[in-house]
């Protein structure tokens, strides 16, 4: 599925005016939301009434990046008044939780959803225009009005908080439905790539555990695997402190437990190496085929000759790391019993055929998700020019 293209779609809006949420065209008008429909609170339920069947009710965690889904759900088996049931195209807004940041999160309810519930931490926007008020809700306009009204120690949005959100909208219902079409082709497109990388990474994950285990063979190849100590393959070696050698303008990257976090003008190490953190951060794997340097909380290693550092590096992402845990506060590693750890593996020519078939996979995973990055990017964009009236639909 594909956006479809903006030259044809759109033209320059001309005539504009300063309002409570920025300049929009003359012929829009800035809306309240109390005034085009209505917010309502949610239901109100004990663990007493939590049963393993019953009518699903709709929390936080049935909200994922703007969809609904039914990964986490609660049933319950009490009496419910009609105004916890929810309806095709309500919008479900996440109005109190721990974390601020959740704080309006939303989706556009589908005929899925028909006849369930929300949770009392949460309401529902019902109104004829809810295609378009959605995206609102998804934009810098009400995500800054969401801001302004959470309370000072309790990361909430009443009712009235909602009711009160400013939003402008089109003069015709014609052109409401034309942006939310737009918008949501670029949702769908985004789904859709969500949907494809998803099902890669699983593709990913059932080859590793195939083909990494010797549970599945490739072809050409029969030779029994061996155990061995990764000892054997590789040597552990520790990460030293970037003072000295850390520069904005320095060609090689400064690598911790999470990823690059500076730049080093001289490298520590300059062949392929599987990277592991000694401290704070084990089980995150990483791997380097160009010189770099690590911190005193980051082993790399030397890869032994006869072995390939890329099957490793897959090899070390099978690996519990924290079952090797050896300190009771911050998680830690110890470089002897890295090198300790058995595992099977097969000859040089069959490490180098299955590390090119996952680093061909961890290809196409980087296109999809450099794709995926596009849309969204792309879909920010649209927001900020088809919600405001920067550019006009006809």
């Amino acid at each position: 599925m594909e956006v479809r293209e903006a030259s044809a779609r759109y033209v320059r809006a001309t005539g504009y005016r300063q309002t409570e949420v920025g300049v929009i065209p003359e012929d829009w008008s800035v809306c309240r939301l109390g005034q085009i429909g209505q917010s309502l609170i949610g239901l109100t339920y004990s663990p007493m009434d939590v049963r393993e069947y019953g009518s699903l009710v709709l929390r936080a965690s049935n909200v994922q990046n703007g969809s609904i889904a039914f990964d986490d759900n609660v049933y319950v088996d009490m009496a419910l008044p009609d105004r916890v049931l929810v309806q095709p195209n309500d919008i479900l807004i996440c109005v109190r939780n721990g974390s601020r940041d959740l704080i309006g999160k939303c989706a556009l309810l589908d005929d899925r959803t028909k006849g369930m519930a929300f949770g009392a931490f949460m309401a529902v926007f019902r109104s004829s225009a809810n295609r378009i008020v959605f995206h609102h809700f998804q934009s810098g306009v009400v995500k800054k009005q969401i801001t302004q009204h959470l309370g000072a120690t309790i990361n909430q949005i009443t009712n009235a908080s909602l009711n009160s959100f400013l939003i402008p909208l089109p003069p015709t219902k014609a052109e409401q439905e034309a942006i939310a079409e737009a918008l949501s082709d670029a949702d769908a497109l985004i789904e859709s790539l969500e949907h494809l990388l998803t099902k890669k990474r699983h593709l990913k994950q059932g080859a590793m555990q195939q083909l990494l285990t010797g549970k599945e063979r490739l072809p050409g190849f029969s030779e029994e695997w061996g155990v061995k100590r990764l000892g054997d393959m590789l040597t552990i070696c520790h990460g030293k402190s970037q003072r000295g050698v850390e520069s904005a303008d320095g060609p090689y990257p400064i690598l911790a437990t999470g990823g690059r976090i500076g730049w080093a003008t001289r490298f520590m190490y300059d062949k392929p190496s599987v990277l592991i953190g000694r401290k704070g951060t084990i089980d995150q794997p990483q791997y380097m085929e160009t010189p770099f340097w690590t911190v005193d909380t980051l082993f790399y290693t030397v890869i032994h000759e006869s072995n390939h550092a890329k099957f490793l590096y897959y090899r070390f992402c099978l690996i519990d790391w924290k079952q090797h845990n050896e300190a009771s506060g911050v998680p830690s590693l110890n470089a002897r019993t890295i090198e300790n750890i058995q595992i099977s593996s097969p000859g040089p020519e069959e490490q180098t055929a299955i590390a090119s078939i996952l680093s061909d996979i961890d290809t196409e995973i980087g296109t999809l998700e450099t794709k995926l990055a596009k849309a969204r990017n792309l879909k920010q964009g649209m927001m900020q020019e088809l919600l405001t009236g920067r550019i006009r639909l006809v």
